[in-house]
C-alpha cells in the first residue's frame, strides 16, 4: 500500500500531456482525476517537439517518469515501430524497477504496451487493467498497414497474451466489445466505457467568434474535421468532396490538426486543385470551444471495415460544442449508429464523396435544421458521456478489483 495508505496505481502508454495524442489528453483526464483518490505513477515516452520535456515531474498530482524514447516524426511506420519499440523496452526496465503498485493500467498505445503490463503485474502480484482504445493488428491489416502474415500472426499473439490475461478490458463501445471477445477475451471481464468529454471546458459559442476572424472564416458555411489526419478516418471522401463543391462561394472545408497522412493529403488537395480544402495547425485545448463552433458541420471519417476496431473520440468533443456531425462510416459503427440514434447529424457510406458532397450541399441549402441537431447533440453528451461519468466508471471499476472499497 502506497504511503499514507492510498492505493498506488502504475500506468504505462506512450503519451500523455503535452501530448495532443487522443490517448494523451483521456488518460491525462483519468489520472489526474483518480489522483484525488491513488497515488499515481505515469511511465511515458518522450514526444516529439517536446523533447525537453523533464524526466520526472509531478504534474497535478500524478507522477510522471518520462523514459528516453525515440520521438520520431510517426508518418513513417519504420520510425513508428523504432518509437514503440525504444518505449517498451524501457518502460519494462522501469516499471519492474519501481516501487510496488497495487494495480496496473494500460492503454493500447503502443499496441503491446498491455505485454509489458502483463510483465509488471506479474511481478508485484497485482491486478491489471487494459484500456483498448483500438483492436491491433485488425485495424492495421484493414488499413492495409500490415501485410506480412507472419508479422501479423507474432502481433496477433502478443495482444492476445495480454488481453486474455487482463483482470480487466475497457472497450470504449460495445461493438468493440464484440471484436474483442471474437479475440478471445471472457466477456465477463470486459467493460465498456465509452471516451468522453468535459462540457464545462468545451461550450458552444458563436460561429464567427474571435478564433474564426482570426482565420477569416466567420463569414464563411465551415465544414470542419478536428483531430488526427491519419490513416483511418476517410479523408479522401472529404477532400474530393471539396472539389466537386468549387461552386459554391460562401463554402470552406477546414482540416484541423496533424497526422501521418496530412502531407499525402496536402498533396491530393494541390493535386486535383480543390480550392475549398485548407488545412490549419492543432488547436490549443484552451481554444476549443471557439474553433470547434466555428463549423456549421463537423465531418467524422472512418474507413470501410473499420467499425469495432476504433472508435473515434473526436465526436464528443463536436457535439459538446453544439454542432451537427456529417459521418461517413459503415452503419454498424458506433459513430454512425449514435449519430442516428440521437438525430444529430448525417450519415452516409465511407467511400463516398458524392454522397458527402450531397450531404453537405443539403446542409447548406437549409434541408435540415442544423441548430437543432446541434442541441440535441450537446444534450446526449451532457447526460451520457461527460467526463465526471465516465471517471466514476473508472473509480468503480478500480475499487472493485482492489477490493478496498474505497474510490
Amino acid at each position: 500500500m502506497a504511503t499514507g495508505g492510498r492505493p498506488h496505481l502504475l500506468v504505462l502508454n506512450q503519451y500523455y500531456s503535452p501530448g495532443v495524442e487522443a490517448t494523451a489528453h483521456l488518460l491525462t483526464d483519468i489520472c489526474e482525476a483518480l489522483a484525488e483518490s491513488y497515488e499515481i505513477t505515469v511511465i511515458t515516452g518522450r514526444l516529439l517537439g517536446h523533447e525537453d520535456e523533464p524526466d520526472y515531474e509531478r504534474r497535478n498530482g500524478v507522477e510522471v517518469i518520462r523514459v528516453h524514447s525515440t520521438a520520431f516524426d510517426r508518418s513513417g511506420i519504420f520510425q513508428r515501430a523504432v518509437n514503440y519499440f525504444t518505449y517498451l523496452g524501457r518502460a519494462l526496465r522501469r516499471g519492474l524497477g519501481a516501487r510496488r503498485p497495487d494495480l496496473v493500467l494500460c492503454m493500447t498505445d503502443p499496441p503491446m504496451v498491455g505485454d509489458v503490463g502483463l510483465v509488471v503485474a506479474r511481478r508485484f502480484r497485482v491486478p491489471l487493467v487494459v484500456v483498448s482504445q483500438d483492436v491491433f493488428p485488425e485495424i492495421a491489416v484493414q488499413l492495409r498497414r500490415l501485410r506480412n502474415p507472419l508479422l501479423v500472426w507474432i502481433l496477433d499473439a502478443l495482444v492476445k497474451t495480454h488481453l486474455r490475461r487482463a483482470d480487466a478490458v475497457v472497450a470504449i463501445g460495445e461493438t468493440m466489445k464484440r471484436r474483442l471477445e471474437a479475440k478471445g477475451v471472457q466477456p465477463e471481464r470486459i467493460r465498456v466505457i465509452p471516451n468522453w468529454v468535459d462540457v464545462s471546458a468545451i461550450v458552444p459559442q458563436p460561429g464567427d467568434n474571435v478564433w474564426a476572424k482570426a482565420y477569416g472564416l466567420d463569414d464563411r458555411f465551415v465544414v470542419m474535421h478536428s483531430g488526427n489526419i491519419g490513416h483511418a478516418q476517410d479523408l479522401e471522401s472529404l477532400i474530393m468532396a471539396g472539389k466537386r463543391l468549387e461552386e459554391e462561394p460562401s463554402l470552406s472545408i477546414v482540416l484541423v490538426g496533424f497526422g501521418a497522412r496530412r502531407a499525402e493529403h496536402e498533396e491530393l488537395v494541390r493535386r486535383v486543385d480543390a480550392k475549398r480544402v485548407s488545412f490549419l495547425e492543432y488547436q490549443p485545448r484552451e481554444l476549443l470551444s471557439q474553433s470547434l463552433s466555428n463549423a456549421d458541420v463537423h465531418f467524422v471519417g472512418l474507413g470501410r471495415g473499420l467499425s469495432g476496431y476504433v472508435v473515434p473520440s473526436r465526436l464528443y468533443g463536436i457535439l459538446a460544442a453544439g454542432r451537427p456531425v456529417l459521418v461517413g462510416a459503415d452503419e454498424d459503427s458506433e459513430t454512425a449508429m449514435l449519430v442516428r440514434e440521437v438525430g444529430c447529424g448525417l450519415v452516409v457510406p465511407p467511400g463516398r464523396p458524392d454522397l458527402v458532397a450531397d450531404a453537405i450541399r443539403s446542409m447548406m441549402t437549409g434541408q435540415h435544421d442544423l441548430l437543432e441537431m446541434g442541441a440535441r447533440g450537446r444534450a446526449w453528451v451532457e447526460a451520457h458521456a461527460h467526463r465526471a461519468l465516465a471517471i466514476e466508471r473508472y473509480r468503480g471499476l478500480i475499487s472493485e478489483l482492489l477490493g478496498s472499497g474505497r474510490a
